[in-house]
């Protein structure tokens, strides 16, 4: 892995700035215009337009997540799946196919099994803790091959040094989810991946207040990204950007924050006599805590647990705690919880929340940056009551 010659910490506040600030100012201000003044005979892709993705707000904002990920540039957009949409529909044709990772984000396997037809796409789904098995997959038209590094929402770490292995050997365009690491944690283009994107609106901005997403990579790429996204509509607004910006400055304490009160509360889960499994890569017991040990510098602030009672204590659970908000996105500061099956995995059907392994009962937790004590008082609590 590369190392760092500045640390994260600085790079988050540092990275990408205009310096000296534009008219004195330390905070980049939000550029609201639609357009700016440009010189006659640059290409129509180079104008800066505000659908363009060009302002100073989003070239800041690009600057600075490329730097993160140790990659050679990015993109914003108006959501993660803006962002997994826009890189299938710019770096893909008609009659291409893509392996993806069994497990995934609800609407990205939503998408694939049945949009992907309709585009003239194809797709097989693979278990990506068994690479003897992906060669099954691969046919002459794959193209891609797209993974996550924590996967949504059983919080599984694929093989993924041998995810970019494979890419390399069969010449396909390898693409990771990184948003439950976040750059903090991991940063997949030090490992060789061509792309990775995020759902901003979660660990990125940390506030639960904007939507947003992000692909960064290798230059070209990118820039097809960027492109397409320019037809489509995507870009994010100067606003939204603004507040991105911002709440990227904060990333590193709070992630830190959450891979300690996460590991602890996992820890605790495990223990405790009503809960049936825990699924958090910080957990000895978890199948992927040794790649996550090598590849990752925390564990992450998202973790999903099974209690004995099914369905039925899970939401007597959801009742009962009384920190944690009952609500479906992640990453903020403070701490969330959810059934998959009831928001982020509901677009799929209960045989196919079953071959994916998310069961009704199944709670996923976002751990915030609430007092670690307070939070495991909080959990026990309310097993007690259930």
């Amino acid at each position: 892995m590369t190392k760092r010659e500045i640390s994260i910490d600085t790079q988050l506040i540092h990275s990408g700035e205009i310096r000296p600030g534009i008219e004195g100012a330390v905070a980049l201000p939000i550029f609201q215009s639609a357009n700016f003044e440009s010189v006659e005979g640059e290409g129509y892709h180079d104008i800066k337009y505000m659908r363009l993705s060009n302002s100073p707000n989003h070239t800041v904002l690009a600057a600075k997540l490329a730097v993160l990920e140790s990659a050679e540039a990015a993109v914003v957009t108006t959501s993660g799946m803006a962002a997994i949409t826009t890189i299938f529909h710019s770096l893909l044709s008609a009659g291409d196919h893509v392996i993806f990772q069994d497990c995934l984000y609800g609407g990205t396997y939503d998408y694939a099994r049945r949009e992907f037809e309709r585009h003239g796409l194809s797709c097989d789904f693979v278990d990506a803790e068994r690479p003897e098995t992906w060669t099954e997959a691969l046919r002459p038209e794959t193209r891609m091959i797209y993974v996550e590094s924590i996967t949504n929402p059983l919080v599984q770490v694929a093989d993924l040094e041998t995810v970019v292995a494979f890419a390399r050997e069969h010449d396909l365009i390898s693409v990771i989810d990184n948003t439950f690491a976040s750059p903090v944690n991991f940063r997949p283009a030090e490992i060789g991946f061509d792309l990775s994107l995020h759902s901003g609106t979660k660990f990125l901005n940390g506030h639960s207040d904007i939507v947003c997403g992000a692909v960064i990579g290798r230059a070209e790429l990118v820039g097809r990204v960027k492109k397409m996204m320019s037809f489509l509509g995507g870009s994010l607004d100067a606003h939204a950007c603004f507040l991105l910006h911002r709440g990227l400055k904060t990333l590193g304490v709070r992630v830190r924050q959450q891979n300690e009160s996460a590991l602890a509360l996992a820890r605790f889960l495990e223990a405790h006599p009503a809960v049936t499994r825990v699924n958090y890569p910080g957990l000895s017991s978890n199948s992927g805590h040794e790649r996550a040990t090598k590849l990752f510098d925390g564990f992450g602030g998202m973790m999903s647990f099974q209690l004995a009672g099914g369905e039925a204590a899970a939401k007597r659970f959801e009742e009962a705690v009384t920190i944690p908000i009952v609500a479906p996105s992640l990453g903020g500061v403070e701490s969330l919880i959810t059934r998959p099956a009831a928001t982020s995995h509901a677009g799929l059907t209960r045989e196919e929340r079953a071959e994916v392994g998310v069961s009704d009962g199944l709670i996923r937790v976002s751990v915030g940056i609430e007092g670690t004590a307070d939070l495991i008082a909080d959990f026990e609590a309310a097993l007690a009551g259930i």
